[in-house]
This record gives structure tokens, C-alpha cells and sequence, in this order.
């Protein structure tokens, strides 16, 4: 299911876009608009599609992201005590995964941009009676309010897509890192086979109709699949977490790089 890599994406996919900025511009979807616009179209993204987010991960993954979030919890190394960040955390999947690991003696930050998102993972939590050792924060991405060295783990599942500037966003994920933690970013990436990528492409065409019958917003799910594809691809964002200030960066493809999943590390003092 998985493989690693240190580079040397297919030569057959695109270097992928950086960051997306452009001149006081950056992109929603295929559109190019301003980073506070941006800002506010995902944001009703998200408040649109709160209530059944969950349901459509199942649906748009054909249950494949419950195998994908195991894999990356085991690659997080994550131990009781820890301090870990779920950022972009949404409705809690890492939060209640990484909460019995970390223990009374740990702390798990469920954080996310968007109030509607925080609001289904904080329900979801107290429905599991997950609440003693997780905080339910709403922050941007880009400006973390969190004093530095703070968390031994930092996770962002499917979110750093969404985030206007992502380079802000990995220097301040490096600065809230203790020294020796690590930063995992899942994310939605470059398929490495060519037919697997039409497939894929054929498929993801789908999930505007499945988002119109199960939430009733075909617009928001039209939106999901132009930001994967406009998303950097694997070497891409390797090189941006590099240039952030993070050291042994690798990443692992998943479902023939349909996703990946890319490690870095904060120096040791």
C-alpha cells in the first residue's frame, strides 16, 4: 500500500505549484483570488460541509483513510507523555486516536481554523468521553499561538491544501516544535503510475454528485478535488519543508501516491 521515498518523483507527474502565491494572489481551486478571499471561501467550505464530513471521507476514500490515519499514527511516535498538535484537526479523528497514547500525562491540542469543524470534533470527543486530556483550540495555521518548543508531535491530516500561505504555516508548525519532534503532513498527493492517475482523475470527478446528495453542496466537493490537483506534489512539498527548517524529511506514497504521507524533524538543540 505504501512506499518510501526520499525523491525522485515520476517523471511523468508535474513538478506540482509551490505555495500558490502570485503576486498578492494565490489560488481557490483553479480560480487565483486574494489570500483573504481565499480565507473566507474556505471557510464556508467547511461550515457547509461540517455535519457530514465524516460520511463523505468514507464515501470520496471508499474507507481507505481509516488505514491511511492508523499508518500515520505509527509513524508519528507518538509515546505517553507527549504533547502532540492536531492541527487542521477538524472533527477529532487524530485528537481521539492520539489521546489514549498520550495518556493522563500528556496533553492533545485538537486546533482548526474553523469553528463548525471544531465544534463536530468537540461533540465527537465528549461522546467518547474523551475530554481530560485534550484542549479544543481555534487557530490559523499560518501564525500558531502557542509559545515555542511546545509539542513533541505536530499532525495535519488533509488540511494544509486549504491554507493560504503554507509556507507560513510550516515555519510556525518548526517553531511550536520541540527540538528532536516531529511534523507529519498527510495529505491528498500525485498518483506515481499514469493510469492510476486517470482512474483516479475519473473517479474524483464523482464527488461533486456525492456531495450534492449527502450534504446538498456539489460546489464545496468541486472545490476539494481542484485543490488536490492544485496541490504541490510529493518533491514539492519535501522541498518546502525543507527551506521551513525541517532535517530528514522522506515521504511515504500511499495508494500509488494517491496520497502521502511526509515526515520532518525539528534539529536537536
Amino acid at each position: 500500500m505504501s512506499n518510501t521515498a526520499d525523491s525522485g518523483q515520476s517523471s511523468n507527474q508535474s513538478a506540482g505549484s509551490d505555495d500558490g502565491t502570485n503576486n498578492g494572489t494565490t489560488h481557490f481551486g483553479y480560480e487565483q483570488v486574494s489570500p483573504a478571499e481565499k480565507t473566507r471561501r474556505v471557510g464556508q467550505v467547511f461550515h457547509s460541509v461540517a455535519n457530514r464530513y465524516d460520511v463523505m471521507n468514507d464515501l470520496i476514500s471508499l474507507g481507505t483513510h481509516r488505514v491511511i490515519k492508523r499508518m500515520t499514527v505509527e509513524l508519528s511516535g507518538v509515546r505517553p507523555g507527549h504533547c502532540v498538535l492536531d492541527l487542521a484537526g477538524g472533527t477529532g479523528d487524530f485528537s481521539m486516536r492520539f489521546a489514549p497514547i498520550v495518556g493522563d500525562s500528556g496533553q492533545v491540542v485538537l486546533a482548526d481554523i474553523n469553528d463548525s469543524m471544531l465544534k463536530v470534533g468537540r461533540d465527537r470527543l465528549i461522546d467518547r468521553g474523551i475530554t481530560g486530556n485534550v484542549q479544543i483550540s481555534q487557530v490559523n495555521a499560518e501564525a500558531l499561538p502557542f509559545a515555542d518548543e511546545t509539542f513533541d508531535c505536530i499532525v495535519i491530516a488533509y488540511g494544509l491544501r486549504n491554507v493560504t500561505d503554507k509556507n507560513k504555516a510550516l515555519r510556525s508548525m518548526y517553531r511550536t516544535l520541540k527540538p528532536g519532534g516531529r511534523a507529519l503532513v498527510l495529505e491528498f498527493s500525485k498518483p506515481v503510475n499514469p493510469l492510476l492517475g486517470k482512474a483516479y482523475d475519473a473517479f474524483s470527478t464523482l464527488w461533486p454528485v456525492a456531495g450534492k446528495v449527502v450534504t446538498g453542496d456539489s460546489e464545496s466537493y468541486k472545490y476539494l478535488v481542484e485543490s488536490i490537483r492544485m496541490h504541490p506534489d510529493q518533491d514539492t512539498l519535501k522541498n518546502m519543508m525543507e527551506d521551513a527548517g525541517f532535517s530528514n524529511c522522506r515521504y511515504h506514497n500511499l495508494i500509488g501516491g494517491v496520497s502521502a504521507i511526509h515526515v520532518g524533524y525539528k534539529r536537536a538543540s
